[in-house]
């Protein structure tokens, strides 16, 4: 009679039992063999509860798992998605789009170099085609870089004189056109390039196109301040004057320096400077609606004659 053989028992311990009995339950705490004579007594004081163990999983079961699906859970958070994965439409938009950006990016900053670079036959044949696609928003200058940046504040004012329903003129007090413009750049999250930039291009335009006597120098003088002023009636249009009403109008500039800060030893003077241009005669072409008139200095309502004495006493004003 063969012997049988002897299962495992708790005080072989871990050892002699078989995985799955390995993995079943921790030793017993109170089956373990006491501690050398003259150990401390913290030696065999009871050890604290082990974690709980994690739950048996049989062997054949875990081996597919860790060969084949664990690394790819691992990895299912950051890994991306391979264009050969897509389906041909999803491929096809996906290319195109790249295509686009691509090339749009290659466009802009061709663009954008042949704007800066100095000038050569490219930029002298392509010039129409790239001022018109980098003006306004993608306008580049190099104060910022300046040896000498600008160090004062420049305003533009304008102030009308009004004809009354009762025939009396009267002129109103001066409207600060850039404050106007700062208040809603500030008060819109995303303003836009050319309504920051309307009334200080057409100024700079203005003064780069007058002597220092204000007398416009060539055709481009004449230009700027038929467009400046025009400006000016559309801004007092938008304040809720009667722009038919406007006989004249007036503009000036202001110009402040900016305060040195406290570490630098400069003290010069910080209060406004002004210059005030001459009265301009409001004509119909000068108008949102444009020219309703032949000869231009006639106004009425719906294109009718209407009496000019008016404009040509401003003009004697203006001229006295």
């Amino acid at each position: 009679m063969l012997p049988s053989d002897p299962g495992p028992s708790e005080a072989d311990g871990p050892e002699k039992a078989g995985p799955e009995h390995a993995h079943a339950s921790p030793p017993d705490p109170a089956g373990e063999a006491p501690g050398p004579p003259g150990a401390p007594e913290e030696a065999a004081a009871p050890a604290a509860d082990p974690a709980p163990a994690a739950p048996t999983t049989p062997a054949a079961a875990v081996a597919p798992a860790v060969g084949e699906g664990a690394e790819d859970l691992a990895h299912a958070d950051t890994e991306t998605v391979r264009l050969t994965a897509l389906s041909v439409p999803a491929r096809l938009i996906v290319g195109t789009a790249l295509t686009a950006l691509g090339g749009f990016t290659l466009w802009h900053l061709a663009m954008v170099f042949l704007f800066v670079a100095p000038s050569n036959d490219i930029s002298e044949e392509y010039e129409e085609t790239v001022r018109g696609y980098v003006y306004p928003e993608f306008e580049q200058n190099w104060r910022l870089f300046a040896p000498n940046p600008v160090q004062r504040n420049e305003a533009v004012h304008v102030r009308a004189e009004i004809r009354g329903g009762d025939g009396v003129r009267r002129v109103t007090d001066w409207i600060d056109l850039t404050a106007m413009d700062v208040e809603e750049i500030q008060h819109t999250p995303l303003p836009s390039h050319s309504a920051q930039n309307t009334l200080r291009r057409a100024w700079d335009f203005y003064s780069g196109s007058h002597d220092e006597d204000g007398d416009p120098i060539g055709l481009r003088g004449e230009v700027s301040a038929a467009y400046v002023h025009r400006i000016a009636l559309l801004r007092l249009g938008e304040r809720g004057y009667d722009l038919d009403a406007v006989e004249r109008v007036q503009l000036r500039s202001v110009i402040t320096r900016v305060p040195a800060p406290s570490w630098r030893p400069e003290d010069f003077d910080t209060s406004p400077q002004y210059d005030e241009l001459n009265w301009w005669v409001v004509t119909t072409e000068d108008l949102p609606r444009g020219t309703l008139a032949q000869d231009g200095t006639d106004r009425g309502e719906d294109g009718e004659a209407a009496d000019g004495s008016a404009a040509e006493d401003a003009a004697e004003e203006g001229e006295k």
